[in-house]
């Protein structure tokens, strides 16, 4: 978990500027509907200033600008009056000036340029939560303390739009994806004739592992104009940037339907592998997790290292009545199968292989045990909230096992896990039980092209390109259950240990596709369809070639 003391005052404020080359791309492009009034609502030094500044057209333009900060908001006015562009910048909160100004029908921009903030709702002051909240039932959304400053941002922008209006922005490549944002990407769909990401290969900015994307939306003229849907212009490089941007912006086909209405992540795949998945959707032996198992998180400690020990803790202390047997590391599980074996490797390689579950008074305990509670004392721990709201302190909750673990995240491909010794999973795992399934079907079914593209299609990624599914998205989930596949449990454990994930699921998929009936050709298309997803979030390309085994 992240806490807020341990991060750069630049997070804290989002304060990273857009390249100069990106700014002068989006400001050819709302150039091309001659905008006279334009709003720019976090303008920083005015990066954008200077964009609008260099491009003929804006002369007469009215730029209006916000910026937090008081110094960049000064650098900003000194470089809109060197560039002789008509600018007012406010020194003040633009979600608080939006609050303030959306009805009113005479506050209406032509174009929206921009970066906005990059911070955590849990980041900002009080008084911002308050006001991006607010945006959100103002406009009768959805909302979720999860967000992130550019989204309210974003809302509130369009919603200063004229009709016909268009907005640029470089944003999160975060916004095809995440759960927080889905308020954001409905609201989009409903309100713009065209959407058009592009989505660059490489990292925009140096500093931060944060990935970026453009956004290119123009909002529909009235109630009667034809919302097209939403279209992804992969890039790599900057080569588009010597495009014209009204043909990058017509350049994809749109895809409406399903695909605005969730996550964005479909608009990345081609027509016939976003067409077959949907057939094999509505297969009658492919269902949803939901409704074949169960999910719940994993046994919240609010202090793991203190809790999750190796056996050497465990002897020094005197632990050994206490100690239960624990995975919640990838590495701790290389295959799908823990057992005793895998439990010792773990434990002779000094991992903490212990959960340490408190039953009783400290009273009643020997004088190590209550060394080692003192310990937890002096490090503050019971002053923690999940610890505090405990009595004792140490006395973790919710204490329970299933047959199947998952990890929370997963590198290439998330895995269901068979617990042959019961052993017990943190919050880094999530804990599974089947209603209508045996768990060795079900952990060598879910290992297979299908059920991989729907997990990149349903979880998220931040920085370093990890896949993250939530209990929410791992219920939607589809998972072929042929009768006729059989899957060796043991031999898929050595496979995951020994080759490539590409190859896993290329034999997986004979063996569990195939017994749907489904075609090699049609096998690759879902596999390849993954692959594609898998990459692009690893910011890598790849050329994998299947094993015979």
């Amino acid at each position: 978990m992240n806490f807020k003391e341990n991060e750069s005052a630049q997070k804290l404020r989002g304060g990273y500027y857009t390249p100069p080359d990106l700014a002068a791309f989006i400001a050819r492009w709302v150039k091309e509907i001659a905008p006279k009034r334009v709003l720019e609502p976090s303008c920083g030094d005015g990066v954008f200033f200077g964009a609008l500044g260099a491009v003929e057209g804006f002369e007469k333009t009215r730029v209006t600008g916000f910026e937090l900060d008081a110094g960049e908001a000064e650098k900003a006015r000194a470089r809109s009056r060197d560039l002789g562009l008509k600018a007012e910048i406010h020194a003040q909160d633009f979600l608080e000036w939006a609050i303030e100004h959306r009805a009113d029908p005479l506050v209406r921009f032509d174009a929206v340029v921009g970066n906005p903030p990059f911070v955590r709702y849990q980041y900002l002051p009080e008084p911002f939560q308050d006001r991006a909240e607010q945006i959100f039932k103002e406009m009768n959304l959805p909302f979720t303390k999860h967000t992130n400053a550019w989204v309210p941002f974003i809302l509130a922008s369009v919603s200063l739009l004229r009709p016909g209006g268009r907005l640029a922005m470089v944003v999160p490549a975060e916004i095809i994806h995440v759960t927080h944002a889905q308020s954001l990407r409905s609201y989009l769909g409903r309100e713009c004739r065209r959407l058009v990401v592009i989505d660059p290969e490489e990292i925009w900015f140096s500093d931060t592992l944060q990935g970026a994307v453009i956004l290119l939306a123009e909002k529909r003229a009235n109630d009667a104009e034809e919302a097209e849907g939403l279209g992804m212009v992969p890039v790599k490089g900057r080569e588009f940037l010597n495009l014209d941007p009204s043909e990058v912006f017509n350049m994809p086909k749109a895809i409406n339907g399903k695909t605005v209405e969730g996550k964005w992540t479909r608009a990345l795949l081609n027509i016939e592998t976003r067409s077959l998945f949907d057939q094999l959707a509505d297969h009658k032996d492919v269902h949803r997790f939901k409704d074949i198992a169960k999910v719940d998180v994993g046994i919240v400690t609010g202090a793991n290292k203190f809790f999750l020990v190796p056996n050497e803790t465990v002897k020094t202390y005197g632990l050994d009545k206490f100690a239960h047997p624990m995975f919640g590391r990838s590495e701790h599980c290389p295959g799908v199968i823990y057992d005793e074996r895998q439990h010792k490797k773990n434990a002779e390689k000094g991992n903490p292989t212990n959960f340490l579950w408190f039953v009783g008074q400290e009273e009643g305990m020997s004088k190590s045990v209550r060394e080692y509670l003192a310990d937890g004392v002096a490090q503050k721990l019971h002053t923690r909230y999940k610890c505090r709201v405990r009595s004792p302190w140490y006395t973790v909750p919710s204490v329970y096992a299933t047959e199947i673990g998952m990890l929370k995240r997963a590198h290439d491909t998330p895995r269901l896990i068979l617990n042959k010794i019961g052993a017990y999973t943190t919050d880094t795992a999530y804990r599974i039980r089947t209603t209508q399934i045996v768990a060795e079907k079900f952990v060598g079914a879910f290992i297979n092209p299908l059920t991989s593209l729907s997990a990149e299609l349903e979880g998220r990624h931040y920085g370093g390109g990890v896949l993250e599914l939530i209990p929410s998205e791992i219920e939607k989930l589809v998972i072929p259950l042929s009768t006729n596949a059989k899957v060796d449990l043991q031999e898929l454990d050595r496979s995951i240990r020994t080759y490539p994930t590409y190859s896993v699921l290329d034999r997986q998929g004979r063996i569990v596709l195939g017994a749907l009936g489904l075609s090699r050709q049609d096998q690759r298309c879902v596999l390849e369809g993954w692959r594609s997803l898998r990459d692009r979030r690893h910011r890598t390309s790849s050329e994998e070639v299947a094993f015979d085994a």
